[in-house]
């Protein structure tokens, strides 16, 4: 029975996609398991040909493969795979990440059937994300800002999810909605996250299924204007779902980081803060419901920033 979608954005990696490729058709079961695997070219320039190459060259995999004009970003384009999508489960990777092991789609399905996930009403389902070049987990795509308390454990109900690697019920955006198409870069996941708990779903992670993800242990250095993207929206979803003193925390907080981050560019630093004095006048709240509330602090999330 065919129980999964896979969506993959990629945006100049044409290498590194061709790495997940290969690996989903070396997966257990993938002509079983998989309705489709839709790949969304987010307008690179580098030469895709030899991913069409290979595309042709397996038959067997439902790979669907576009090309966009517009760089849509991430949200838009993830939401434009789910839109797709007719599968139960879809699952979402990044172009630069592949499974480790080669049964990773029969676990997903067997995650979700699991009383554990069924038990919680789980809707979302985060993976355990190791660095390809070493085998270390990768903090910052751990589900859960205590990390030293959360590491060794095999399941856990999470306070978020993380883009790298995760599945999430068909029936979650349906009923919860998809991104936010505000959102040109991060932070996607976080309005997603709220809008699924206030709907009653769970989050949980499970370490039985590993992506391994192909980005430097030392992280990539983050453009001065993503910097910007993400002090901007963590500020609107803060708006959006939490109460007041959370919105005015994370704005202040993140300010701190991006002057950091951006080498204390004072000028973009104003510009930041004018676009969030804005968003009490330009955003509706919708607080969180007060049994979305009480699980978020039964996971013990960090709400402040």
């Amino acid at each position: 029975m065919k129980q999964l979608s896979i969506i993959i954005i990629t945006y100049n990696r044409p290498d590194d996609l061709g790495i997940l490729l290969r690996n989903i058709t070396e997966q257990q079961q993938a002509s079983e398991l998989l309705e489709e695997v839709i790949i969304i070219n987010n307008a690179s320039t580098a030469d895709y040909s030899p991913i069409e190459q290979f595309i042709e060259t397996h038959p067997e995999i439902p790979f669907r493969y576009q090309y966009s004009q517009e760089n849509l970003g991430v949200a838009r384009g993830r939401n434009l795979g789910i839109v797709q999508a007719k599968a139960a489960l879809l699952v979402t990777i990044d172009d630069d990440a592949w499974f480790r092991d080669k049964d990773a789609l029969v676990q997903i399905v067997d995650a979700f059937h699991s009383t554990y996930l069924t038990s919680h009403h789980t809707g979302i389902l985060c993976f355990k994300v190791l660095y390809a070049s070493t085998g270390q987990m990768q903090v910052n795509a751990f589900p859960h800002k205590q990390f030293e308390a959360y590491k060794d454990k095999a399941q856990f109900l999470a306070p978020y999810y993380i883009g790298c690697g995760h599945a999430i019920r068909k029936e979650v955006y349906d009923n919860a909605g998809v991104y936010p198409e505000d959102f040109f870069y991060g932070m996607e996941e976080y309005d997603l996250t709220y809008r699924a708990l206030d709907k009653g779903y769970t989050i949980a992670y499970t370490a039985d299924i590993v992506v391994l993800h192909n980005e430097s242990p030392l992280g990539r250095t983050p453009l001065m204007m993503k910097m910007k993207m993400l002090w901007i929206n963590k500020s609107k979803v803060a708006y959006r779902y939490l109460p007041l003193r959370y919105f005015i925390s994370t704005a202040a907080m993140w300010s701190f980081e991006f002057l950091q981050k951006s080498g204390w560019n004072w000028g973009e630093w104003w510009k930041g803060w004018i676009a969030i004095l804005q968003i009490p006048g330009k955003e509706k709240r919708q607080p969180l419901h007060a049994a979305a509330r009480k699980y978020l602090k039964a996971v013990k999330a960090r709400l402040w920033y």
